[in-house]
């Protein structure tokens, strides 16, 4: 039976201890301390350091200015390059050069189709009162007073019961025109 303390290691067995890092003197002249921190050396080297010690890291910071010797232009150009890591970008809905991408959304519903939605509305809501009497009057867009009346008068010399030898159904669009008369010149008397 072996016991809990003889565990095995992946380590060999008289492996010298790791070694201690090397500690780094701060890059400021003359500073005695170790260096924990680093700072890029220029802009065009951000991947060089100094190694610095806490003091000379915070002064050296305050001092920095990654846009020092850029004119207001270059300055521009850097900063609009920044904001897209770097990376080449192309308009939306194009791919490298010129190639146009396109693409097509499934939308059973129509949700995406503004005219569409209007006439799914338009559909499931029932028609105004004054909408139905422009129907039966054929009427459409804006009208003036003077237009109905020309228009009922038309339509009564047309479908009135005398005119047509007491025709059940002409007697029956005469009344559902005077019905859609009389609601619109309410309609604007009211507004």
């Amino acid at each position: 039976m072996r016991s809990s303390s003889t565990r095995k290691s992946w380590r060999p067995r008289f492996a010298p201890p790791d070694p201690q890092p090397s500690q780094r003197q701060c890059d400021h002249p003359g500073c005695p301390h170790g260096a924990e921190y680093r700072a890029p050396q220029a802009r065009d080297r951000l991947n060089d350091y100094y190694w610095f010690c806490l003091d000379h890291v915070r002064e050296y910071n305050s001092a920095w200015n990654y846009y020092a010797g850029m004119g207001p232009e270059e300055i521009e150009a850097e900063t609009r390059r920044d904001t897209t890591w770097q990376r080449p970008t192309w308009p939306l809905g194009m791919q490298g050069n010129s190639r146009r991408f396109t693409f097509t959304v499934h939308d059973p519903f129509d949700l995406m189709d503004k005219e569409a939605e209007d006439r799914h509305v338009k559909a499931r809501m029932p028609p105004t009162p004054e909408e139905e009497a422009m129907k039966v009057l054929e009427l459409s867009g804006s009208i003036t007073f003077d237009m109905l009346k020309a228009r009922y008068k038309e339509l009564v010399k047309r479908h009135h019961p005398d005119a047509n030898n007491g025709d059940k159904q002409a007697e029956e669009r005469f009344k559902r025109i005077n019905h859609a008369y009389n609601t619109l010149r309410a309609s604007m008397a009211a507004g």
